[in-house]
């Protein structure tokens, strides 16, 4: 399993209408090729920064086959009015627990 980490940097008096446009999107990642999940966490210490965190089964599945969709432009239409810099986005994988 792969993890996709986008830092997401919003306008936090708009926090309720940009989660609100990624609840709307919800579908489009359950219907993703290798999507397993996704989540949407937002920062305490600093309101208009967000992490969305999607699990794929592989990189290739989020950057070819996902980013190459309508769905993706969907979430991008949707989601991005609300980005004030294009999100940062790295993958990681998910190591054994160490407890």
């Amino acid at each position: 399993m792969i993890h996709e980490n986008a830092h997401i940097t919003i306008d936090p008096a708009r926090a309720a209408d940009f989660e609100n446009a990624v609840s709307q999107c919800a579908p489009l990642f359950r219907a993703a090729r290798g999507c397993r999940g996704m989540s949407l966490e937002r920062q305490i210490e600093d309101p208009g920064q967000y992490v969305l965190r999607v699990v794929w089964d592989t990189v290739e599945d989020h950057m070819v086959h996902f980013r190459g969709s309508a769905d993706f432009q969907k979430w991008r239409e949707l989601a991005g009015p609300f980005f004030l810099a294009p999100p940062t986005v790295v993958h990681s994988t998910k190591p054994d627990p160490f407890f």
